[in-house]
């Protein structure tokens, strides 16, 4: 991290290094293609987060409910976790591809023409989030599930002796007593979204245009394609400060508001 902050400073050509200071952050902060990089991920984040979450969330208190063959749902919810990141985006490839990929012939049973998924600068970045969320959501089931069955069923019983239904326990019990995992999952969640690199390598390149182009995507891309390692150093340095910024609320404000 000290190395990456010095080579920040530096402008690298044919490997000589000459000191320009702030110059780099500079024309890195008017980048359009930067500002659109970054628009992407926080959109990106905005989306895959929450949603990952409570659908975690949802599919956790399902199978840790009395349900027949609940084994086999949690093995099955949670198996996308145990695939590479290169074979996922090759099987959502085959999901994606025009006309003959698996959602476009589901579509098409309904007599609905799907658009290019992955060519369409207005599909492309939804149809990741749609891929990102069907592999998250299953990983944090994981730490909800194991969240919901360490909280105390005495509480439980004296709710339902007071006549509570399934919904009130829920948001009377349920959800306060594990939102200590909730923020966990946040900071994996966050984390998550803004490291993504092999999908993208696979699927898009960034492509088209920039519309599913990603931070940690644009740092590689700038270093080991632009050999531009001056400008990868600040964009290292600027998703650094991002993500140091997220963790200080999350851990100064949020983790204070919840009851452990």
């Amino acid at each position: 991290m000290i190395k990456v902050l010095d080579w920040s400073f530096y402008e690298s050509v044919m490997n000589v290094r000459h000191f320009v200071g702030l110059e780099l952050y500079g024309q890195v902060l008017r980048d359009e293609v930067f500002l659109k990089v970054l628009r992407n991920n926080v959109l990106l984040a905005l989306v895959t987060v929450p949603v990952s979450i409570l659908l975690a969330l949802y599919m956790a208190v399902w199978v840790n409910g009395k349900l027949r063959g609940r084994s086999l749902i949690r093995a099955a919810f949670f198996y996308p976790t145990l695939i590479p990141m290169i074979a996922i985006a090759n099987i959502w490839l085959f999901i994606y591809t025009p006309d003959y990929g698996l959602l476009d012939k589901f579509l098409g049973l309904f007599g609905v023409d799907g658009p290019s998924w992955l060519g369409n600068p207005s599909w492309v970045l939804i149809s990741m989030m749609g891929m990102l969320i069907w592999k998250e959501a299953g990983y944090f089931m994981i730490f909800f599930l194991a969240g919901l069955q360490a909280l105390p069923k005495e509480v439980y019983q004296a709710a339902e002796l007071d006549g509570a239904g399934p919904i009130r326990k829920f948001r009377t019990i349920t959800l306060p007593l594990v939102m200590p995992t909730t923020l966990f999952v946040l900071i994996i969640a966050t984390t998550n979204s803004f490291k993504l690199v092999d999908h993208l390598y696979i699927m898009t390149k960034g492509g088209p245009n920039n519309a599913s182009n990603l931070l940690l995507y644009h740092i590689y891309e700038t270093a080991f394609s632009f050999w531009d390692m001056g400008k990868a150093s600040v964009l290292t340095v600027i998703l650094l400060v991002i993500l140091l910024v997220i963790s200080i609320f999350y851990y100064g404000y949020l983790d204070k508001r919840i009851h452990y």
